[in-house]
């Protein structure tokens, strides 16, 4: 009998199915936390880490204390003069891989009927190690974030995405039927324990500019032809990730919702049932964020779509 293969794919989807089902019951999620979290780095390439390698990651920062955001893998850590010390245990990040099709005995099909070898993008999985596991490096010293600056960068990204942002009634939604996203005024916003008044407006903002994006003309997610029914569940789920994606990116607090104990109830009835489910929503998320980051190099909105944006300090009645 062949020895039982090591899933990746469900081994994460147990650790974060654990997580959700803790987040019920407590108040929030890892990204949930004080002063906020920023996206994971490499230490040698100096990338940001993307899709599911930003969870996993930041999984093992909350669970272990680690501060810093930086991480690599044991030869990473060497070739920058580092040595990760005796008795570490390693996280783990996701990468795939294309490799030849293989039948049940573990021989390689010969063809994939069309003249060539078949193959198979899997998934493998790489152990990587914190800053704060090594000797001999000292991390980068980030400065604190400035809210006044954070704040700024966030209103510029709204405005260059090209979105349709109206202000006004008591909900937060987006709206295919207008192409537009449909906000309270800042005014309405109050802080939580991890966040201020204005990060709690950014925070439901970058959700509904999550949502924004599925729309055909940019992301044009299709969630529907793969989870049925669960879509809705799904593109919650990826709206909630690309907000914390993007409060990590620009240094914002990410806040929870006050609703959000229902929506972790239908996301652990998904991830239950499909142990890739959280791997396509953070790669659908992290496609968004990258839409709307500004550093990113893709189509935005034409330019004669105009963003109508209010600066949280006017608070101001419509």
């Amino acid at each position: 009998m062949a020895a039982s293969r090591f899933d990746i794919h469900e081994q994460i989807t147990n650790q974060i199915i654990g997580m959700l089902a803790e987040a019920k019951r407590t108040t929030g999620l890892p990204w949930h936390t004080a002063g906020g979290l920023r996206r994971p780095i490499n230490v040698l390439t100096g990338k940001a880490y993307r899709g599911i390698n930003i969870l996993t990651l930041w999984m093992a920062a909350t669970q272990h204390g680690y501060q810093s955001g930086r991480w690599g893998t044991y030869r990473q850590w060497a070739e920058v003069g580092a040595q990760v010390r005796k008795g570490e245990k390693a996280a783990f990040i996701v990468f795939y891989r294309d490799v030849p099709c293989t039948d049940d005995s573990g021989s390689n099909d010969d063809d994939n009927g069309e003249g060539g070898r078949a193959r198979a993008v899997v998934a493998r999985a790489s152990p990587v190690f914190a800053a704060e596991q090594v000797d001999s490096y000292c991390p980068p010293i980030t400065a604190p974030t400035d809210p006044v600056v954070a704040h700024a960068q966030a209103e510029q990204l709204v405005a260059r995405s090209g979105a349709t942002v109206v202000h006004g009634g008591d909900r937060a939604y987006y709206t295919t039927a207008t192409d537009s996203i449909h906000m309270p005024w800042p005014a309405a916003f109050i802080g939580t324990p991890t966040s201020s008044p204005t990060e709690s407006y950014y925070a439901v903002l970058f959700h509904e500019l999550t949502h924004w994006t599925g729309h055909e003309t940019r992301c044009n997610r299709q969630l529907g032809r793969r989870f049925g029914l669960d879509a809705y569940a799904m593109e919650e789920l990826v709206a909630e990730l690309g907000a914390a994606f993007l409060s990590a990116d620009l240094g914002v607090a990410a806040s929870p919702r006050a609703d959000h104990a229902h929506y972790i109830a239908s996301w652990l009835d998904v991830l239950k049932r499909d142990k890739r489910a959280i791997f396509a929503a953070a790669s659908k998320a992290s496609a968004a964020a990258d839409f709307l980051m500004p550093s990113q190099n893709v189509p935005r909105q034409p330019a004669n779509t105009t963003a109508v944006v209010h600066r949280p300090d006017q608070m101001g009645t419509p």
